[in-house]
């Protein structure tokens, strides 16, 4: 129920006016993402690589209502490659494709990804598409397979959702035409005849799909489990050492401020971690995104109203 009303939230106009124009939700918006500016959030990955962090950098957006407005977000998505390879920073890209106007026109999102996968490869960085509701499900996946086919293993790669019901099938067929992944749990309300509504059925699939994802490790691909459950990440190691697979063969990937000491404590027992750096002035469906996945989130933000 709670989940829901925030995700309900997330698309709401006045409670968008109500938390951005409040110091409180701004506040409570920096502890998840680095800030407005892509200066900002180049600092903040300096800061992650210092500590043997990876990033993955996200200026986020969605659903733009112009041809202009994709193209500006192409834009923004080249001067993040050129940040990255001339602060030789370590990170990468992630990019949603409404932001690039998959909503208005599916050859106009295309375009702009050639724009960025061609200077991604000139810098040597490798962008990941994120994975938005269902509803782009399969426009998301025909356009990877497009660009991979283009771009080849090593430039580009897409998200897949452990809750939907269908991510097995779509695991299976995209690690057979060796196409980078990564796993996550899934944020958006899905009816249940598309995403399994309990939690056990979602952690039971995951655990799955996240051995489907090592196994892959052997053939050469490098995939990415995305989760701060502890159980998950227990059962990704297990499989792992079953494996024998080398902690350098796949990675853990995390959101910007969630479970900082455990993104750490990966890091210091030798397993690559990567970190979700978001930034911008579009922050708020992130925010009550990211207090819909994890109660204690909401909690520490209420605790804030009665802090100094």
């Amino acid at each position: 129920m709670l989940k829901r009303l925030l995700l309900a939230l997330s698309d709401s106009t006045w409670a968008r006016r109500a938390v951005t124009h409040s110091p409180l939700g701004r506040r409570m918006a920096r502890r998840f993402v680095a800030g407005e500016t892509l200066d900002e959030a180049v600092a903040a990955i300096r800061a992650l690589n210092i500590q043997r962090l990876a990033a993955t950098v996200d200026h986020l957006g969605e659903h733009v209502h112009s041809p202009a407005d994709a193209i500006r977000a192409a834009d923004g998505a080249l001067a993040i490659l050129d940040r990255i390879a001339a602060e030789r920073l370590d990170a990468n890209l992630s990019i949603k494709l409404t932001q690039l106007g998959l909503d208005l026109d599916e050859s106009l999102c295309l375009e702009q990804m050639r724009r960025i996968l061609t200077r991604a490869g000139e810098r040597r960085i490798f962008v990941r598409i994120d994975m938005e509701s269902s509803r782009y499900t399969d426009r998301t996946l025909a356009i990877c397979r497009t660009l991979h086919r283009e771009f080849g293993p090593d430039r580009v790669g897409v998200v897949i959702q452990a809750y939907l019901r269908r991510s097995e099938q779509d695991v299976r067929q995209l690690l057979a035409e060796r196409i980078r992944l990564r796993l996550c749990k899934g944020a958006y309300h899905e009816p249940p005849a598309l995403a399994y509504p309990g939690k056990k059925d979602v952690n039971d699939n995951y655990i799955r799909l996240s051995g489907q994802l090592l196994e892959s490790a052997a053939q050469g691909l490098c995939p990415a489990i995305a989760t701060h459950d502890e159980r998950m990440i227990a059962a990704a190691i297990d499989c792992a050492n079953r494996l024998s697979l080398p902690a350098d063969r796949f990675e853990f990937q995390m959101l910007y401020g969630v479970r900082r000491s455990l993104q750490r404590r990966l890091v210091a027992d030798g397993y690559r971690v990567r970190i979700y750096v978001p930034y911008g002035t579009e922050w708020y469906p992130y925010l009550m995104r990211r207090l819909a996945e994890r109660p204690s989130n909401l909690w520490f933000f209420l605790r804030q109203l009665f802090q100094r």
